[in-house]
């Protein structure tokens, strides 16, 4: 009987597990496309860069959609065990909950290991490649890379501004200015002009600027410094986009950010920037303790810095210490100053070794988020366990809006508090381990809890059963 439940189980977790990520991945497309695709349709793109794009931007979309599927899963199939009663007779037999939810352990660990290793290699090569086309599509697309406040020079002889860039706007830009340097006879034309739309002609070789209630700026010579100034209501500016046109460039040589390297790479960062701050820290002890034991021996500066210290006679002798009492005034105030400059440079080198160790922990630290991160994710899986068990037991007679309710409330509750503790953890507020792990460990504990509440009393999940019990008890 226990054997035929197990196979029941395991036979019904595939499918609400594939139509849940099937389902997930679709919304999360969608979402990246509506984003997106305005911005890469029209710019002359061949139809293979924009399928690769979309093709390396699924991986993380995987990451989200695997742990959250599992637990849709889970959900779906043990609220049908319950509804079949079937539950109910092997409860009553005494077997206890975690006999019967064994096999769910194993599926669940299986998938941890699956996902960490989906998390740890193959998701920073997706990460990677795909920084890396972004970069070619906004080196090639002059329209697709502007950027509110900052001049674009990739067009040859034109440098682009623009104040704001509204979004959803249809390439609406406010605020433009368009600065050309290659007019004829040399010299140089600004044009100012309140507002300007972005239209592409020709397949996205030809860049159109149509600018609106603006001012040019033209200066005809090099050599004249007469210039002249005209005002006009619409201004249409094209340029030749031939040669900035798209290209693929080598990725190899690029550099890796922490989320585009795999987890022994980061790993062996993490050590090099603890070893560099620990040798700068030894440094510093290490130079204390030589000024402190033999002051003449220490490395100072070739020259002394206007601001370490005064000159001999400039130095007040409040009261003499002891070790120079007894000396000429000329001599102690010597020594005072040379003293005052040796501390100053102690001082000096200490806070430099300690700002440049703290920086390196903190760069370490922001490695070992990632680190934590990605492992967090995967142990999500054998996490959830605990949660969708009794939680499936729990509604025996819900329908697909209940069970997807109930399981993107959990999951939403466990993604933003891992969201905000990774921010804390990347502000220096939390330790890595702790903002990256505290989301398991809380819905480690409520799974916890409610797996010993299921196994202590399973009427618990039937609210209006324990109702009728409680009046009945009263009454008795």
């Amino acid at each position: 009987m226990l054997k035929r439940l197990h196979w029941a189980i395991l036979r019904a977790l595939p499918l609400p597990f594939l139509a849940a990520f099937g389902t997930l991945m679709f919304l999360l497309l969608m979402q990246f496309l509506i984003k997106w695709l305005p911005q890469l349709v029209g710019r002359g793109l061949p139809f293979g860069a924009m399928a690769e794009l979309v093709t390396y931007s699924l991986a993380y979309m995987v990451t989200l959609a695997a742990p959250m599927a599992w637990l849709i899963a889970q959900l779906a199939a043990f609220g049908r065990l319950a509804e079949s009663r079937a539950y109910l007779v092997v409860k009553s037999a005494g077997v206890p909950l975690w006999r019967l939810a064994w096999p769910t352990l194993i599926v669940g660990a299986g998938l941890v290991g699956a996902l960490g290793y989906f998390n740890n290699v193959m998701l920073p090569e997706a990460n990677f490649r795909m920084n890396a086309l972004w970069r070619d599509i906004s080196l090639s697309r002059p329209a697709f890379a502007l950027e509110p406040g900052v001049f674009y020079t990739g067009v040859d002889g034109y440098a682009i501004r623009a104040d704001a860039i509204p979004p959803d706007s249809a390439g609406l830009l406010v605020g433009v200015t368009v600065v050309e340097s290659r007019t004829s006879g040399g010299g140089q034309a600004v044009l100012a002009a309140q507002r300007a739309r972005i239209q592409t002609q020709f397949g996205g070789q030809r860049l159109t600027l149509l600018l609106e209630d603006g001012e040019a700026h033209v200066r005809r010579s090099d050599n004249d410094d007469r210039y002249e100034r005209l005002s006009f209501a619409r201004h249409r500016v094209a340029f030749d986009l031939g040669s900035v046109g798209f290209e693929r460039r080598e990725a190899s040589g690029r550099a890796r950010s922490d989320r585009s390297m795999r987890t022994s790479e980061m790993l062996a960062v993490i050590d090099s920037l603890d070893a560099q701050a620990e040798a700068r820290s030894d440094s510093a002890r290490a130079a204390a303790f030589r000024l402190g034991r033999d002051p003449a021996s220490a490395d100072l500066p070739a020259e002394r810095p206007a601001n370490l210290a005064a000159p001999p006679d400039s130095v007040p002798l409040v009261a003499t210490p002891a070790p120079l009492a007894g000396l000429p005034e000329p001599i102690a105030r010597q020594a005072l100053a040379t003293a005052t400059e040796r501390a100053r440079f102690v001082r000096s080198t200490a806070e430099t070794a300690e700002g440049s160790a703290r920086y390196e922990s903190q760069r370490a630290d922001r490695y070992r988020v990632e680190v934590y991160k990605k492992n967090s994710i995967a142990l999500a899986c054998l996490v959830f366990v605990l949660v969708g068990v009794p939680l499936g037991l729990a509604i025996p007679r819900a329908g697909v809006g209940v069970v997807a309710t109930l399981a993107v409330a959990v999951f939403l509750f466990y993604w933003v508090t891992l969201v905000q503790g990774e921010k804390l953890a990347d502000r220096g507020l939390l330790p890595p381990w702790l903002g990256m792990w505290a989301a398991n460990v809380v819905i480690g504990i409520i799974g916890a809890y409610l797996v010993a509440r299921e196994a202590r009393d399973p009427a618990w999940r039937d609210p209006f059963a324990a109702l009728a019990g409680l009046v009945k008890r009263r009454k008795g």
